[in-house]
């Protein structure tokens, strides 16, 4: 078996014959989802068409464009070279089929490139699944679409998973028949940010969609047999809007059902539109405490089949998730533990999971890790001001 020190070498099993495959590049987009952290990302529209949201500032001064079916192929084969070329590095090594060792090496090889690193990553993490890039890939024609979708399950055959992000309003507009189309082709899932059902809070933060698009588009993809995932973000609807957002949002999707239900917990920064409403005061964020009773109104309302996640840094109590409704009681349930803590526990969970030492409830009793969060406490505390607004600002740092 190869040791540690063939695996030093790997980087040198590059030569001539290999620059052409490894040499290799494609478009990489901004973002992906948080569960789409192993797929191969294929950029297939830059941008996004809407991109007025106020709480997003992703692609704020780029304009939206669509790419050539062309385009695309040639992505989707160099990344295919790419990964052709870190096989054989592999075979030369001596690793065989056993990739995930000579891919892990070569991610932390800048030299390479950024492609290089990120089909490295890829391989090393199991290599699939696949991630259609940027912001609302349906908006392709279906057509084009369909032999995207098509070409790179035929030069990625071990694909287990194609996935893409879209618009509510967009997938309205598309036909049963458009998106039975994209299933057969081999899309497997679309991910929905609906973030809210209330129709005033969606018209305030001017998201181009009504509760009705986000039925109609999640129904039609359901219908169509493509697995949905749709994003809630708790605190986007302030003070002012917090128990319509909550119940409103339950409403909308307990009309879709959808696959999956994730929790994104709003975060406002200086590059989002939403920051001036907060400076201007039109906008008011809640505490940790609201959102997470705003949470628990949601899931209360909640009359789906759908599997709730919780996988973003930046929500409180990670482990409220579970499948949908036998885990019910069980995530009201580590609401209700939170919310019963006294006031100092509550404030040394918020600030051992915002230095990144808690991520159960039941950490609170780890004698290290309490004793860690307690100076850390100390220290907020010690420095003055508000501990609530130097915990958010914790917060707004682990991002």
């Amino acid at each position: 078996m190869p040791g540690v020190l063939q695996q030093a070498r790997i980087p040198g099993m590059v030569d001539d014959s290999l620059t052409d495959k490894l040499g290799r590049t494609f478009e990489l987009g901004p973002i992906r989802p948080p569960s789409e952290a192993h797929s191969l990302l294929i950029r297939a529209t830059r941008n996004c068409p809407w991109n007025r949201c106020l709480f997003c500032p992703i692609y704020k001064g780029a304009r939206f464009s669509l790419r050539s079916v062309a385009d695309i192929r040639e992505d989707i084969e160099a990344a295919r070279a790419i990964s052709d070329g870190i096989k054989e590095v592999a075979w030369r090594a001596g690793y065989g089929d056993r990739l995930r060792e000579v891919a892990a090496t070569l991610c932390n090889q800048p030299q390479y490139g950024p492609c290089v690193s990120h089909v490295a990553m890829w391989l090393a993490t199991g290599g699939r699944s696949a991630f259609l890039q940027d912001s609302n890939t349906l908006i392709m024609r279906t057509p084009d679409l369909v032999e995207v979708i098509a070409f790179l399950r035929g030069m990625l055959p071990g694909l287990d998973r194609v996935t893409t992000y879209a618009r509510s309003h967009t997938a309205a507009r598309k036909s049963i028949a458009e998106l039975k189309e994209l299933r057969a082709a081999g899309l497997d899932r679309v991910h929905i940010g609906l973030e809210t059902g209330h129709d005033p809070l969606l018209a305030y933060m001017h998201k181009g969609c009504t509760a009705r698009h986000h039925i109609e588009g999640g129904r039609k993809i359901k219908e169509a047999g493509i697995s949905l995932c749709e994003y809630v973000m708790p605190g986007l609807g302030g003070r002012k809007m917090s128990q319509d957002h909550a119940q409103e949002t339950a409403r909308v999707l307990n009309e879709i059902n959808p696959d999956y239900i994730r929790l994104r917990s709003l975060h406002v920064a200086p590059p989002m539109a939403l920051w001036s409403e907060l400076q201007d005061g039109e906008f008011e964020l809640q505490t940790d405490d609201e959102v997470v009773r705003e949470i628990a109104t949601f899931i209360d309302n909640l009359r789906v089949t759908s599997h709730l996640k919780s996988d973003h840094a930046l929500n409180l109590l990670m482990e409220v998730q579970g499948k949908m409704p036998d885990d019910k009681d069980k995530c009201l349930d580590v609401i209700s533990r939170y919310l019963s803590l006294p006031d100092d526990e509550r404030v040394n969970f918020r600030v051992g999971r915002r230095i990144g030492l808690y991520t159960r409830l039941a950490d609170l009793g780890d004698v290290n890790k309490r004793d860690r969060v307690d100076q850390a406490v100390k220290s907020l505390r010690a420095r003055g001001g508000d501990v609530d607004e130097k915990i958010l600002n914790l917060r707004n740092n682990s991002i």
